[in-house]
């Protein structure tokens, strides 16, 4: 089916939870300690805090305008309708070249874990087609698999919690005991670790296909966010205080290291399979979030129309998901995605800004949240997109600008 073909509303409240889930765990718990370590320190925990804090004000807003705005295209249909054209824009086209790096991410994170030396970029290419496979049977079937993936991960963690636990190697650090960058260290750290909580977005980005969208969205949205704060604390505090601030920003593999910690050999493969499968199921989702957005940015010319078309059997954005898949295997192949994940934070952040943007205009009788929540979530976006790398920050400003300068020439010579 073409332009003006519309989803099928199959997901109930557990199906868009799941895929919210399988967005956000495994996007960062298996790599983002890591490195937001080596900015914090022993600061890591705050920094999760705060990294949630904005998430959380993120996820309010983001329920909010999608109670009013039940279709596909989230903040960019949001951005659209409360502020202009062009906040749409902004908004879609952060989502759309952040995720998309991201979706390269996960899928070199899975290789690396199981892949044999020297193949992490094929087997990487294998990860993306066999993924958008799925993704391309239809939305039912990507919630059913993506159940399955949150399941395993979920179990997998609960191994590294109770191993690192038994290990007798578990001793409190204190917050500011090592806090090698300061005050702009945690900042970074937040904004690193914010990527681990972007999952929400695809929740509200499948407005279209969701059963009673006013109600299953907010709740969706509101559980796996708190399952994934729960489960990330419970994580950092157990690598932090086994590992110590100074190993675990060291560590190539954190968690692993963690769940060996109690001299259980054979821990180490289980999260290493555990892990991929929680990137693989990141991966899923956010394919499936990128295709709607997409969607929604080709039926307001906001990119071509001929992105706008929906399959006739399995009512996905087929062409959509196409070439996302193609641009995503050519990105594994030729990229050192090492630093993705601040450059997919910077996107998502300018993303969830216009959110909170959009949710300060809106009436007293659509509000859920008071307008200064709204004002905090906008504030911290900004706040900690401006603390990551210095690379992140200028690429995604630069690409950015590459897609707004693009849209306007495309408005002169439509007229």
């Amino acid at each position: 089916m073409t332009s003006g073909g519309r989803l099928a509303r199959r997901l109930g409240t557990t199906d868009a939870v799941a895929i919210g889930l399988g967005s956000m765990i495994g996007a960062g718990v298996f790599s983002v300690f890591a490195p937001a370590a080596a900015a914090a320190g022993s600061a890591v925990v705050l920094a999760l805090l705060i990294a949630a804090v904005v998430a959380w004000c993120n996820a309010l807003a983001s329920a909010q305008l999608a109670a009013q705005y039940p279709t596909s295209g989230g903040t960019y249909v949001y951005g659209r309708e409360r502020l202009g054209p062009w906040w749409g824009f902004f908004a879609g086209w952060g989502f759309v070249f952040g995720k998309t790096a991201s979706c390269a991410a996960m899928a070199t994170t899975v290789a690396v874990y199981v892949a044999p030396a020297g193949w992490s970029r094929p087997v990487a290419v294998l990860v993306v087609l066999a993924v958008g496979l799925i993704d391309a049977l239809g939305v039912s079937r990507t919630a059913a698999a993506t159940k399955v993936i949150v399941a395993c991960s979920l179990a997998v963690l609960a191994l590294v919690v109770v191993a690192g636990a038994a290990s007798g190697r578990f001793t409190a650090v204190a917050p500011l005991e090592w806090v090698p960058h300061g005050p702009y260290g945690v900042l970074q750290a937040a904004g690193l670790l914010f990527f681990a909580f972007a999952g929400y977005a695809r929740i509200a980005t499948m407005g279209e296909e969701v059963r009673d969208p006013a109600r299953t969205i907010p709740r969706a949205i509101t559980i796996s966010l708190s399952v994934a704060l729960l489960v990330y604390l419970g994580v950092a505090v157990l690598a932090l205080g086994v590992l110590g601030p100074q190993a675990l920003a060291s560590a190539s593999a954190p968690l692993a290291q963690t769940a060996a910690a109690g001299g259980w050999a054979w821990t180490g493969p289980v999260v290493a399979a555990g892990a991929a499968l929680a990137a693989s199921g990141a991966l899923l989702a956010l394919m499936a979030g990128i295709g709607r957005t997409t969607l929604a940015m080709a039926r307001e010319r906001d990119l071509p129309h001929w992105f706008a078309a929906v399959h006739p059997r399995y009512r996905v954005p087929h062409r959509a998901h196409y070439v996302l898949i193609a641009v995503v295997c050519v990105l594994v192949l030729v990229v050192d995605l090492r630093n993705a994940i601040g450059f997919s934070s910077f996107g998502v952040l300018l993303y969830y800004f216009t959110a909170n943007a959009a949710a300060i205009t809106q009436s007293r009788a659509r509000r859920r949240m008071p307008r200064w929540a709204n004002a905090l979530g906008a504030l911290g976006c900004v706040v900690l997109a401006a603390a990551l790398p210095v690379t992140a920050v200028v690429g995604g400003i630069a690409v950015m600008a590459l897609g707004l300068v693009v849209r306007l020439v495309s408005l002169r010579l439509r007229r």
